[in-house]
């Protein structure tokens, strides 16, 4: 397979110059639904009434359901999303996976600290509704963002975004990149194959998947920690997890490899923002309530 697919390689590295110019998103549609529907089971009650109350109105007023906005900002909102795009991820120095807040994200434009930052405008009563409400759309996205071990990487490629990849597949491609996918062959990147395509080679709607997901219950002690510890453990899995493949080539057997570690971070994400939901909705003043 390798020396049929060389000339791929050199067309994809040409053909991807524009492609990969703009950063892949941090999971799937399918990937942040799975966090926020397995999140949204998680929540105590009191959680669970203060999120229909910020969400009322919304498409599809549940964590699933606004789990994409914060992407969809950029054709919606465009210049929100530019003036929010760093937001999304973290890229320490290569060779160290440790938070330095000074270093990593001197302004405060970087994943780990626009989850405090949302968290704060979440829990503050004095804030606006719809400024809390976009607080909780941007958490559930940014919860998903940050355990997508691409989002945290130290390698100067743009996590990813950088390193083409000829992916043989039958799995047909997000409407955005049909353009790429010819005789069975997938002009990507990694982190688009991280985004998409890992957890779609399980073939399963949300539903399904989310079911799956909570009736293997492998995590019951998901460690505690914030977005600094969650950072760090998704960088670090990006080579203990040998995260880039020794070719640019590759095909479904990749994918199946990997699956079972995007299942896990899937459902420590879920957990995760379950606990920061419960904990901001803890207890809430009696001032939110008249809102």
């Amino acid at each position: 397979m390798r020396s049929r697919m060389r000339p791929i390689v050199v067309r994809l590295t040409l053909s991807l110059l524009m492609f990969v110019g703009t950063d892949a998103h941090a999971w799937s549609t399918l990937g942040h639904q799975l966090v926020g529907q397995v999140a949204q089971e998680l929540l105590t009650p009191e959680a669970k009434v203060r999120v229909a109350e910020l969400l009322k109105g919304e498409p599809d007023p549940t964590l699933a359901g606004v789990a994409m906005w914060a992407d969809t900002l950029r054709t919606t909102e465009p210049e929100r999303f530019k003036a929010t795009a760093r937001w999304h991820y973290v890229n320490p120095p290569r060779g160290t996976c440790r938070y330095v807040a000074t270093r990593d994200c001197p302004d405060g434009a970087c994943v780990v600290e626009a989850i405090e930052a949302q968290r704060r405008l979440l829990i503050d009563p004095a804030q606006p509704l719809e400024v809390r409400r976009d607080a909780l759309k941007f958490i559930v996205h940014f919860v998903g963002d940050i355990h997508q071990p691409l989002h945290t990487s130290n390698r100067p490629d743009r996590g990813g975004n950088d390193f083409p990849i000829a992916l043989r597949t039958a799995i047909p491609p997000e409407d955005y990149a049909r353009e790429h996918y010819q005789d069975g062959v997938m002009e990507t990147n990694l982190h688009a194959v991280w985004d998409y395509y890992v957890l779609a080679s399980a073939g399963l709607e949300m539903a399904a998947y989310a079911e799956r997901l909570r009736t293997k219950a492998r995590l019951p002690h998901t460690s505690q920690g914030g977005p600094r510890a969650w950072a760090a453990e998704s960088c670090r899995l990006v080579d203990r997890r040998a995260l880039y493949p020794s070719a640019h080539e590759m095909d479904e057997g990749y994918l199946k490899a990997m699956r079972p570690l995007a299942e896990q971070r899937i459902e420590q994400a879920a957990r995760r923002l379950a606990r920061l939901l419960n904990q901001a909705f803890a207890s809430p003043p009696s001032s939110t309530r008249s809102r």
